[in-house]
């Protein structure tokens, strides 16, 4: 599984795809429910938690032993910092004041992000020309979308760079995550792991900042929402993950970032009654195009198709 598989993917794999960035689309969605009643804090330990307790329970039933040595938990709480407690924090924080719908589209640079890393922090994974050309085209589109009214007093400046927070922090970790593959293990122990790390790490800031006895406890709907994010839109879309990457590679697997903020769009319009902004729209479609520039098989099937290929 060495996710470098680049090929056509067949419909089951397809299947596979749609239904997890409905998944992970929908965690901006249960996410903008909890928020209404629950600190974000709270919100984002429960998840983690919720979900590591779901994936260890899991491994146990498959019987596999989660690894003890000290260089598996490093990696697992670096990676649980990058990947959960950073982002998933940022992105709770910011839905306060944004809506789902926006905060998916912003979370979308990761891709555009990872460019930037990678070529810093890596050897092989240089930016191409493409590549630079579909950062650039992609943070139009977030310019585009923050505009002049940045600089108004009651902008919503913060809130929609955290969420551009999540996409570095992300990129961050798609670095980091490199040495999972020297340890090894099963991805399914990785997830558990970096899961049960974040949670760690998690809880006693919760304990201090946000204490679970001096939070009113939430209605019936928010706990369901908080359920839904822990066990559909992180442990079983891990799982999802995972099974993509194996079958389909991590190029195919990459298109979910185009599906995602269409996915979020359409759940909290349906859900939540929010609605996005033109220069919103416009936004995503620039930063669709930067996808796509990155991505680089639309624009190579258009020059196959160009000269008679």
């Amino acid at each position: 599984m060495d996710g470098r598989r680049t090929g056509p993917m067949g419909p089951a794999d397809w299947l596979l795809l749609v239904t997890l960035s409905v998944l992970w689309g929908g965690s901006f969605l249960f996410t903008g429910i909890a928020v209404r009643e629950l600190p974000p804090l709270t919100i984002v330990t429960l998840r983690v938690g919720i979900a590591a307790v779901a994936l260890l329970a899991l491994l146990r039933v498959m019987g596999i032993a989660m690894p003890v040595t000290n260089r598996f938990w490093l990696v697992c709480f670096g990676m649980g910092l990058l990947n959960n407690v950073v982002p998933f924090n940022l992105s709770a924080w910011a839905q306060t004041q944004i809506t789902s719908g926006l905060a998916a589209i912003l979370n979308a640079t990761t891709p555009l992000f990872a460019v930037l890393v990678t070529h810093a922090l890596t050897e092989d994974e240089k930016a191409t020309a493409p590549k630079l050309v579909g950062v650039v085209v992609g943070f139009a589109g977030v310019a585009l979308m923050i505009g002049p009214d940045a600089f108004s007093a009651d902008s919503a400046l913060l809130p929609q760079l955290a969420v551009l927070g999540c996409g570095l922090s992300y990129a961050f970790s798609g670095v980091f995550g490199r040495r999972f593959k020297a340890l090894g293990q099963p991805p399914i122990v990785a997830a558990a792991g970096q899961l049960t790390a974040s949670t760690a790490l998690l809880l006693p800031v919760l304990f201090v900042v946000d204490p679970p006895w001096t939070t009113p406890l939430p209605s019936a709907g928010v706990l369901a929402a908080v359920l839904a994010l822990a066990l559909a839109s992180t442990a079983f879309a891990y799982i999802l993950f995972f099974r993509i990457l194996a079958s389909a590679g991590a190029t195919n697997l990459m298109l979910v970032t185009f599906l995602i903020p269409v996915s979020a769009v359409l759940l909290g319009a349906l859900l939540l009654g929010e609605r996005l902004e033109a220069k919103h729209a416009a936004g995503m479609a620039l930063i669709a195009l930067g996808l796509a520039a990155i991505d680089g098989r639309l624009f190579a099937l258009a020059r196959r198709r160009l000269s008679g290929g």
